[in-house]
Protein backbone atom coordinates (compact mmCIF):
# COMPACT_ATOMS: atom_id res chain seq x y z
CA UNK A 1 0.00 0.00 0.00
CA UNK A 2 1.09 3.54 -0.64
CA UNK A 3 1.53 6.09 2.12
CA UNK A 4 -1.58 7.83 0.79
CA UNK A 5 -3.69 4.70 1.13
CA UNK A 6 -2.52 4.13 4.68
CA UNK A 7 -2.86 7.80 5.59
CA UNK A 8 -6.47 7.83 4.43
CA UNK A 9 -7.27 5.19 7.06
CA UNK A 10 -5.16 6.53 9.92
CA UNK A 11 -7.16 6.01 13.10
CA UNK A 12 -9.66 3.68 11.42
CA UNK A 13 -10.80 1.17 14.04
CA UNK A 14 -10.70 -1.62 11.48
CA UNK A 15 -7.03 -1.08 10.70
CA UNK A 16 -3.94 -1.96 12.74
CA UNK A 17 -0.55 -0.54 11.78
CA UNK A 18 2.59 -2.31 13.02
CA UNK A 19 6.12 -0.91 13.17
CA UNK A 20 8.66 -3.67 12.39
CA UNK A 21 11.88 -1.67 12.26
CA UNK A 22 14.91 -3.66 13.36
CA UNK A 23 18.65 -4.01 12.99
CA UNK A 24 20.43 -7.35 12.87
CA UNK A 25 23.49 -5.58 14.26
CA UNK A 26 21.65 -3.96 17.19
CA UNK A 27 18.54 -5.74 18.39
CA UNK A 28 17.45 -2.74 20.51
CA UNK A 29 17.59 -0.26 17.61
CA UNK A 30 14.06 -0.88 16.40
CA UNK A 31 12.47 -0.27 19.77
CA UNK A 32 14.51 2.93 20.23
CA UNK A 33 13.46 4.19 16.81
CA UNK A 34 9.82 3.37 17.53
CA UNK A 35 9.83 5.15 20.88
CA UNK A 36 11.42 8.19 19.26
CA UNK A 37 8.93 8.53 16.41
CA UNK A 38 6.42 6.29 14.66
CA UNK A 39 3.21 6.46 12.67
CA UNK A 40 0.54 7.67 15.10
CA UNK A 41 -1.31 4.75 16.66
CA UNK A 42 1.15 2.14 15.37
CA UNK A 43 2.11 -0.79 17.56
CA UNK A 44 5.63 -2.24 17.73
CA UNK A 45 6.58 -5.80 16.75
CA UNK A 46 9.93 -7.08 17.97
CA UNK A 47 11.53 -9.16 15.24
CA UNK A 48 13.48 -11.31 17.70
CA UNK A 49 10.53 -11.84 20.05
CA UNK A 50 7.21 -11.41 18.26
CA UNK A 51 8.19 -12.39 14.71
CA UNK A 52 10.38 -15.38 15.59
CA UNK A 53 10.13 -18.49 17.72
CA UNK A 54 12.36 -20.22 20.22
CA UNK A 55 15.92 -20.78 19.03
CA UNK A 56 17.51 -24.14 19.76
CA UNK A 57 20.91 -23.58 18.17
CA UNK A 58 20.03 -25.86 15.29
CA UNK A 59 16.81 -24.36 13.89
CA UNK A 60 18.17 -21.08 12.53
CA UNK A 61 18.41 -17.52 13.75
CA UNK A 62 14.74 -16.66 13.18
CA UNK A 63 12.63 -19.84 13.37
CA UNK A 64 8.94 -19.38 12.72
CA UNK A 65 6.99 -18.53 15.87
CA UNK A 66 4.41 -20.98 17.09
CA UNK A 67 1.19 -20.14 15.21
CA UNK A 68 -0.75 -19.85 18.46
CA UNK A 69 1.87 -17.48 19.90
CA UNK A 70 1.82 -15.23 16.84
CA UNK A 71 -1.98 -15.19 16.81
CA UNK A 72 -1.94 -14.29 20.52
CA UNK A 73 0.40 -11.39 19.77
CA UNK A 74 -2.00 -10.16 17.08
CA UNK A 75 -4.96 -10.51 19.45
CA UNK A 76 -3.11 -8.30 21.93
CA UNK A 77 -3.17 -5.60 19.23
CA UNK A 78 -6.92 -6.00 18.80
CA UNK A 79 -6.75 -7.97 15.56
CA UNK A 80 -9.86 -9.82 14.42
CA UNK A 81 -10.49 -11.85 11.27
CA UNK A 82 -11.71 -8.62 9.60
CA UNK A 83 -8.82 -6.35 10.59
CA UNK A 84 -6.70 -4.77 7.87
CA UNK A 85 -3.07 -5.11 8.94
CA UNK A 86 -0.34 -2.82 7.60
CA UNK A 87 3.30 -3.44 8.44
CA UNK A 88 6.18 -1.06 7.86
CA UNK A 89 9.91 -0.85 8.41
CA UNK A 90 12.45 1.85 7.58
CA UNK A 91 11.89 1.38 3.85
CA UNK A 92 13.63 -0.86 1.32
CA UNK A 93 14.16 -3.35 4.14
CA UNK A 94 13.09 -6.89 5.04
CA UNK A 95 11.20 -6.80 8.32
CA UNK A 96 7.75 -5.64 7.20
CA UNK A 97 7.76 -8.43 4.62
CA UNK A 98 8.49 -10.91 7.41
CA UNK A 99 5.39 -9.71 9.26
CA UNK A 100 3.37 -9.91 6.03
CA UNK A 101 4.48 -13.49 5.44
CA UNK A 102 3.66 -14.60 8.98
CA UNK A 103 0.16 -13.13 8.81
CA UNK A 104 -0.49 -14.89 5.50
CA UNK A 105 1.03 -18.10 6.89
CA UNK A 106 -1.48 -18.22 9.75
CA UNK A 107 -4.33 -17.56 7.32
CA UNK A 108 -4.90 -13.78 7.53
CA UNK A 109 -5.09 -12.33 4.01
CA UNK A 110 -5.95 -8.74 4.94
CA UNK A 111 -2.32 -7.72 5.40
CA UNK A 112 -0.19 -5.25 3.47
CA UNK A 113 3.22 -3.64 3.57
CA UNK A 114 3.61 0.14 3.50
CA UNK A 115 5.56 0.63 0.29
CA UNK A 116 8.75 2.54 1.03
CA UNK A 117 8.28 2.23 4.77
CA UNK A 118 8.54 5.11 7.22
CA UNK A 119 10.73 7.02 4.77
CA UNK A 120 7.91 7.15 2.20
CA UNK A 121 5.43 8.07 4.94
CA UNK A 122 7.50 11.05 6.03
CA UNK A 123 8.35 12.05 2.47
CA UNK A 124 4.61 12.24 1.87
CA UNK A 125 4.27 14.79 4.67
CA UNK A 126 2.40 12.48 7.03
CA UNK A 127 2.81 12.88 10.80
CA UNK A 128 4.84 10.86 13.28
CA UNK A 129 4.94 10.96 17.06
CA UNK A 130 6.36 9.05 19.99
CA UNK A 131 3.07 8.49 21.79
CA UNK A 132 2.07 5.05 22.99
CA UNK A 133 -0.88 3.66 21.03
CA UNK A 134 -4.24 3.44 22.73
CA UNK A 135 -5.08 0.02 24.11
CA UNK A 136 -7.57 -1.94 22.02
CA UNK A 137 -10.14 -4.55 22.90
CA UNK A 138 -8.61 -8.03 22.79
CA UNK A 139 -8.83 -9.43 19.30
CA UNK A 140 -10.34 -12.72 18.18
CA UNK A 141 -8.02 -13.95 15.42
CA UNK A 142 -7.15 -17.64 15.48
CA UNK A 143 -4.49 -19.34 13.33
CA UNK A 144 -5.46 -21.32 10.26
CA UNK A 145 -1.99 -22.37 9.22
CA UNK A 146 -1.11 -22.76 5.57
CA UNK A 147 1.44 -25.50 5.99
CA UNK A 148 1.91 -25.71 2.23
CA UNK A 149 3.53 -22.25 2.17
CA UNK A 150 6.75 -23.49 3.81
CA UNK A 151 9.26 -26.30 3.37
CA UNK A 152 11.41 -27.81 6.09
CA UNK A 153 15.07 -28.74 6.27
CA UNK A 154 14.36 -32.42 5.53
CA UNK A 155 12.57 -31.38 2.35
CA UNK A 156 15.58 -29.33 1.29
CA UNK A 157 17.95 -32.20 2.01
CA UNK A 158 15.81 -34.63 0.01
CA UNK A 159 15.66 -32.12 -2.83
CA UNK A 160 19.40 -32.43 -3.37
CA UNK A 161 18.94 -36.03 -4.50
CA UNK A 162 15.53 -35.77 -6.16
CA UNK A 163 15.02 -32.15 -7.28
CA UNK A 164 11.39 -31.09 -6.96
CA UNK A 165 11.92 -27.36 -6.46
CA UNK A 166 14.53 -24.63 -7.01
CA UNK A 167 16.03 -22.64 -4.14
CA UNK A 168 16.33 -18.88 -4.53
CA UNK A 169 18.72 -17.30 -2.01
CA UNK A 170 17.97 -13.67 -1.09
CA UNK A 171 21.30 -12.85 0.56
CA UNK A 172 23.96 -10.59 -0.88
CA UNK A 173 26.13 -11.98 -3.68
CA UNK A 174 29.15 -12.00 -1.34
CA UNK A 175 27.42 -14.04 1.36
CA UNK A 176 25.96 -16.37 -1.25
CA UNK A 177 29.48 -16.99 -2.54
CA UNK A 178 30.78 -17.60 0.98
CA UNK A 179 32.91 -14.45 0.93
CA UNK A 180 33.14 -12.09 3.92
CA UNK A 181 30.45 -13.92 5.90
CA UNK A 182 29.80 -11.76 8.99
CA UNK A 183 26.46 -13.11 10.24
CA UNK A 184 26.61 -16.91 10.26
CA UNK A 185 29.52 -19.10 11.43
CA UNK A 186 29.90 -20.82 8.05
CA UNK A 187 30.05 -19.19 4.64
CA UNK A 188 28.54 -20.51 1.43
CA UNK A 189 25.17 -21.61 0.13
CA UNK A 190 22.99 -24.66 -0.21
CA UNK A 191 24.09 -26.68 -3.26
CA UNK A 192 22.01 -25.91 -6.33
CA UNK A 193 20.61 -22.63 -4.99
CA UNK A 194 20.50 -19.53 -7.18
CA UNK A 195 20.92 -15.95 -6.01
CA UNK A 196 18.24 -13.23 -6.13
CA UNK A 197 19.24 -10.46 -3.71
CA UNK A 198 16.18 -9.10 -1.89
CA UNK A 199 17.32 -5.51 -2.51
CA UNK A 200 16.88 -6.13 -6.25
CA UNK A 201 13.12 -5.85 -5.76
CA UNK A 202 13.34 -2.17 -4.78
CA UNK A 203 13.92 1.00 -6.75
CA UNK A 204 16.25 3.81 -5.70
CA UNK A 205 13.58 5.17 -3.30
CA UNK A 206 13.27 1.89 -1.43
CA UNK A 207 9.88 1.16 -2.97
CA UNK A 208 8.95 -1.95 -4.90
CA UNK A 209 9.62 -1.89 -8.61
CA UNK A 210 6.51 -1.89 -10.85
CA UNK A 211 4.71 -5.23 -11.00
CA UNK A 212 5.45 -5.71 -14.70
CA UNK A 213 9.17 -5.25 -14.14
CA UNK A 214 9.22 -7.66 -11.21
CA UNK A 215 7.30 -10.17 -13.29
CA UNK A 216 9.82 -9.94 -16.12
CA UNK A 217 12.79 -10.34 -13.77
CA UNK A 218 11.40 -13.41 -12.03
CA UNK A 219 10.20 -15.00 -15.26
CA UNK A 220 13.71 -14.52 -16.68
CA UNK A 221 14.86 -17.13 -14.14
CA UNK A 222 12.96 -19.71 -16.18
CA UNK A 223 11.43 -21.40 -13.12
CA UNK A 224 7.67 -21.86 -12.66
CA UNK A 225 6.52 -19.92 -9.56
CA UNK A 226 5.18 -23.03 -7.84
CA UNK A 227 8.64 -24.63 -8.06
CA UNK A 228 10.45 -21.74 -6.36
CA UNK A 229 11.40 -21.98 -2.68
CA UNK A 230 12.84 -18.83 -1.17
CA UNK A 231 15.56 -18.78 1.46
CA UNK A 232 18.16 -16.39 2.85
CA UNK A 233 20.16 -16.36 6.07
CA UNK A 234 17.28 -16.94 8.47
CA UNK A 235 14.00 -16.67 6.59
CA UNK A 236 13.56 -12.89 6.92
CA UNK A 237 14.90 -11.19 3.77
CA UNK A 238 13.60 -14.12 1.70
CA UNK A 239 10.09 -12.92 2.56
CA UNK A 240 10.76 -9.88 0.37
CA UNK A 241 11.21 -12.17 -2.63
CA UNK A 242 7.97 -13.96 -1.75
CA UNK A 243 6.13 -10.65 -1.55
CA UNK A 244 7.72 -9.34 -4.76
CA UNK A 245 6.50 -12.40 -6.63
CA UNK A 246 3.01 -11.88 -5.24
CA UNK A 247 3.09 -8.24 -6.38
CA UNK A 248 4.14 -9.51 -9.81
CA UNK A 249 1.16 -11.85 -9.91
CA UNK A 250 3.40 -14.92 -9.66
CA UNK A 251 1.75 -16.98 -6.94
CA UNK A 252 2.60 -20.33 -5.42
CA UNK A 253 6.22 -19.89 -4.33
CA UNK A 254 7.20 -21.04 -0.84
CA UNK A 255 9.62 -20.21 1.97
CA UNK A 256 12.31 -22.30 3.67
CA UNK A 257 12.21 -20.56 7.08
CA UNK A 258 15.34 -22.13 8.58
CA UNK A 259 17.41 -21.03 5.59
CA UNK A 260 21.20 -20.93 5.63
CA UNK A 261 21.55 -20.47 9.40
CA UNK A 262 19.70 -23.74 10.00
CA UNK A 263 21.33 -25.57 7.10
CA UNK A 264 24.90 -24.76 8.13
CA UNK A 265 24.28 -25.67 11.79
CA UNK A 266 24.79 -29.32 10.88
CA UNK A 267 28.33 -29.93 9.52
CA UNK A 268 27.10 -33.11 7.81
CA UNK A 269 25.03 -31.07 5.35
CA UNK A 270 26.87 -30.19 2.12
CA UNK A 271 27.68 -26.62 1.21
CA UNK A 272 28.74 -24.85 -1.96
CA UNK A 273 30.83 -21.76 -2.56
Amino acid sequence: MSAGEVGAHLGDSGWVVVDCRHSLQDFAAGRRAYESAHIPGAFFAGVEEDLAGRKTGSNGRHPLPEPAAFAAFLRSLGVTERTQLVAYDAGGDMFAARFWFLAKWIGHDAVAVLDGGLAAWQDGGYPVNGDAPLARTEGTIEPRVRAESVVRVDDVRANLDSPAFALLDARSAERFAGVNETVDPVGGHIPGARNRVFKDNYDERGQFKPAARLQAEFEALGIPPERIVHQCGSGVSAAVNVLAMEIAGLTGSRLYPGSWSEWCADPARPIAR
